[in-house]
This record gives structure tokens, sequence and C-alpha cells, in this order.
């Protein structure tokens, strides 16, 4: 199948080339920046990309890619860091700018190129560089630039493309459409890749990967656990599939009745509920650092499976996780190794599941996928769709959401508040509108007043964004009245909760979880 290849130098937004490219029907494949092995199916490979990176090009120890990919016939397209990537390698300059750029700039051409065909000039681009580019690499000529710095440069008898820009993110202007050009006008891919293909591939991998072992799932009841079990089932015999549900105390309401519904709905025959709530609540006692809670939680998830797994399925399965690049962009894994960590997540950097996958028994067939592919995923293998559309919860539950130490009295608070939430919006219609919401209970009193009595009560956090694939997100625009009679009817549910606050910061520059 015809293809570009992505070499991956630590950018946290180069999955999101993969996915603009995706969405036009184009199929793409991330590498770590500094492989070309893929070159070896050179037919297919149509042409590269070179991603962003957090490093500079004239640091000793920045990524770079091998001298293979240059001399490979295959156009190149660099991409802010890859820009700079072509600057050095054909001796032009890069430097440290005092104009530094970020955020939505206007670009002018200089010429016209293949590249922008059917963008206007003087759109809108999103730039994120502290470094400039000088002086241009030899033979190269400059096609378009913004007030302070060259945007975009060529060199057309090479076939290669620079821009100092972010097509990938959604608030470039034409970002789509020049990827696409990129690779349709300038690469000439074929635009006929669609999530059929990819399910045919994950099958066909994990059928491959597998071989005649089995392989145990753990499960939470979410969207990604439960498409992953799904695509299981597919794969693989039921007899095979081992599906394990931990609880851990840091559940939903209801999570455990509804994931047997669901998994029995699928096919699934080898399902374990396992008990562990007093195991982790002892193991989180007097716990107030979220990236210790999370190690925790993750390595005590893996003791826990090897524990309960041990004698009952053979020693050599496989463990298969539904981990999404997003979290492997912010636990710093991504592709290769130039990614810097935002914040842990409990299976990509526990230990334990290194352990797992340095003997390769790992299975994440999610891991080249975000939140909204997964669900179009989930749809084709015929997952219910109100798990397809229940809102994203972390692999730590509501470890993760209470701040500071966790008790079982502050599960049982957050628990009841976070079902009111959800409930409450479903009745309201809101909840499909609605990326993500949950609550957060926070390590904090506050004085209030019930009846004529003075009392102090917690204070809990709603969140609820707007998101398209968890890289960004808005806060969402409650009308007053909605979340007025929310609040209200949390505070006389649930009278340890004293105050509620509205979250309405953005990501970036915070999370979408607190923890």
């Amino acid at each position: 199948m015809e293809k570009i290849v992505i070499l991956d130098f630590g950018g946290q937004t180069t999955q999101l080339i993969a996915r603009r490219l995706r969405e036009e029907g184009i199929y793409c494949e991330i590498v770590q920046g500094n492989d070309d092995t893929f070159l070896i199916q050179k037919t297919e490979v149509k042409g590269i990309i070179l991603s962003g990176s957090p490093y500079s090009v004239y640091e000793s120890n920045s990524p770079k890619p091998s001298n293979s990919i240059f001399k490979s016939g295959v156009p190149i397209l660099g991409i802010c860091y890859g820009l700079q990537i072509l600057t050095d390698r054909y001796n032009g300059t890069v430097k440290r700018s005092d104009h530094q750029e970020f955020g939505r700039a206007k670009v002018f051409f200089t010429k016209r190129s293949p590249l922008f065909k059917n963008v206007p000039d003087g759109f809108f681009s999103w730039m994120s560089h502290g470094d400039s580019i000088l002086e241009l690499g030899k033979d190269f000529e400059l096609l378009a630039q913004s007030e302070n710095h060259p945007a975009a440069v060529s060199n057309e008898k090479l076939q290669f493309f620079g821009i100092q820009f972010h097509p990938e993110i959604s608030h470039c202007d034409y970002g789509t459409e020049i990827l696409k050009n990129f690779a349709v006008e300038i690469c000439g891919v074929s635009p006929s890749w669609t999530m059929s293909h990819y399910l045919e591939t994950s099958i066909n991998e994990i059928r491959n990967i597998a071989g005649n072992n089995s392989v145990l799932l753990l499960i939470s009841g979410g969207v990604d656990s439960t498409v992953v079990a799904a695509l299981l089932l597919q794969a693989l015999p039921p007899e095979r599939v081992h599906l394990m549900y931990i609880d851990t105390g840091l559940m939903r309401k209801g999570e455990t009745e509804e994931v047997k519904r669901t998994i029995y709905s699928l096919g699934g025959r080898n399902i374990q509920i396992i008990d562990a709530t007093e195991r982790f609540l002892k193991k989180l006692k007097g716990v107030s650092d979220p990236e210790e809670k999370r190690r925790i939680i993750g390595d005590l998830f893996i003791q826990v499976q090897e524990e309960e797994i041990s004698g009952k399925i053979p020693d050599n399965y496989f463990l298969a996780q539904g981990t999404l690049y997003t979290d492997m962009i912010e636990s710093g894994k991504g592709v290769g190794t130039s990614a810097k960590v935002i914040k842990s997540h409990h299976n990509v950097r526990s230990p334990l599941v290194d352990k797992k996958r340095k003997e390769g028994k790992i299975l994440e067939p999610l891991s080249f996928l975000f939140k909204d592919e997964v669900r179009s995923l989930g749809l084709l293998l015929h997952v219910p769709p109100q798990i397809i559309n229940r809102h994203p919860f972390p692999g730590p539950g509501l470890g993760v959401r209470i701040v500071g130490e966790v008790t079982s009295t502050k599960c049982e608070i957050l628990r009841e508040a976070d079902y009111i939430f959800i409930e409450e919006l479903k009745k309201r219609k809101l909840y499909d509108d609605i990326w993500q919401a949950f609550c957060v209970l926070l390590p904090v009193k506050s004085v209030g007043v019930t009846g004529d009595s003075r009392k102090y009560g917690y204070v809990l956090t709603l969140r609820a964004v707007n998101s398209v694939d968890g890289m960004s997100a808005d806060v969402y625009p409650f009308k007053i009245n909605d979340i007025l009679e929310i609040s209200s009817r949390i505070t006389n549910s649930v009278p340890e909760i004293g105050r509620i606050v509205y979250d309405i910061s953005s990501k970036p520059p915070a999370t979408i979880e607190w923890e």
C-alpha cells in the first residue's frame, strides 16, 4: 500500500500530522526519527515528513535523520524542526531568534508552489518556534514568509519542502490542504485509505503477534478498553481472550455491572471480576503526589493481574492495553525517544509494563489512534453506541480526580457527585454535546451555611470541555441556569460538599484532567 512516512523527532503534535492525512484518506505511518528501514519498501513510500521537536538542530544531542533519507529520491516535507533539519543539512544557518513566534501568524507568498495549491496569500498559520532560518540551505529558495521569519522554502530539483509553521494544528488555516497537497499533488498518493483498512490491518497484526498464545486484557468499562476487547474477540477465538476487570475502589458508580453486560454482549466468555478496593486504598494511604499515585495504581494493577492470573492461563500470554497515542505523547514516549514528559500514564510508564514491553508481550492496537478514531473503530466492531459515546475516563480512575490523599470516604463523595453531574447532563440533553465532563474533589474545605448552622464542606470542581482528539480543549459554555441547577442538586444531595466551582481553563495551558 502506498504511504507517507512521518519521522518523529519528539514533537508533541507529530501524531496530528498522521491524523490530518488519514482524515483525507491518505495512509501514513510514524517511525522513529533515525529509522530508515522503511526504505526497503521504497516502492510503497511516496513521501517523507520530518516532524517538529523540542530540540534545536544546533544542539549536540539533537535528533537527526539518517543520511539515506536524503538520498532516497522521495519527496520530503520538513515541519518546523523538520525545516531546520533541511536547512542545517544543506549548509544553511539556524539560530535562536530575538523574534520568537508562538500562535497565529500571517504568511505571505514570495513564489507560488504546488504545496500551496488553493491556499490564499496572507493566510493565518500556527507558529511555535524559538529558532529561525538566517540563511537558506544551498539550492533552496523562499516560498513564503511571516512578519519576521522565512515561513516556507523549497528545493524543486530534489522535491524537498520546508515550512516553519504547524499545518497539523487545527488553528492553522488551510493546514489540512497543505498536507494533502504534499501527499497528493507532490507525492502522487491516491487518497483511498479508510478506518476499515485500519481494522483489517489490526486484526491481522493481532493474529500474527499473538500466534496461538492467549491474550489478557485489563478492562475498565471505558471506550478504549472496550474497543480493544471487541477487536480481540473478532481477531482471536473467544476462549483465548481473557478479560479481567479489577475493581480498584476508584471506579464510577455502577461500573462493574455495566462492564459485565457489555462484555457478554460482545461475545466475551472468560471474564474475571476482582475486588481489590482494600488493597488500592491501603497503598494510596498518605500519598498526595499525583505522579506517585499514578505509579502506585499502575504497578498494583499489574501486580494484582499477575497474582490473579497465575496458573489460570499459560505463562506465555500477551497483555493487551487500550493505550492511545495521546497517552504515549504525554508520557514522553511517542514513537521515538525524544519526546518530553507531561504526565505519566499508568499503562505507559509503569516499570512493570515496561518489563512486559521489553519481553515483547504487549499488544496496544489503539496506540496509533486518537479518541475520536477509536470511536469510529468501535462502531465498525458493533460496540454499543452508549459505550462508544461515553466520555473518557482515566486509567487511574478517581485516584487522579481526588486532589491530594485518596480515601474511601472521598471516593464515595466524588462518586456520588460525579454520577449526579453526568445524570443531569444526560437529562438536559447536553451529554453528547460535551467531549468530556467530570468532577474533581479538592483537598480544601470552605465555610458554608445549612439552615441555621455553620459548617465546613468540601470544595468540588465541575469540569466540562469540548475537544476533537484530546490534544487541545476548550471549556464548555454552559447556560447559567444549567450550571446553577446542577450545582444546587449536587450540594443538596451530597451533604459533605459545601461549595462548587466551574473550571474554565483550556488545554493548553492546563491539561483536561487535574492530575
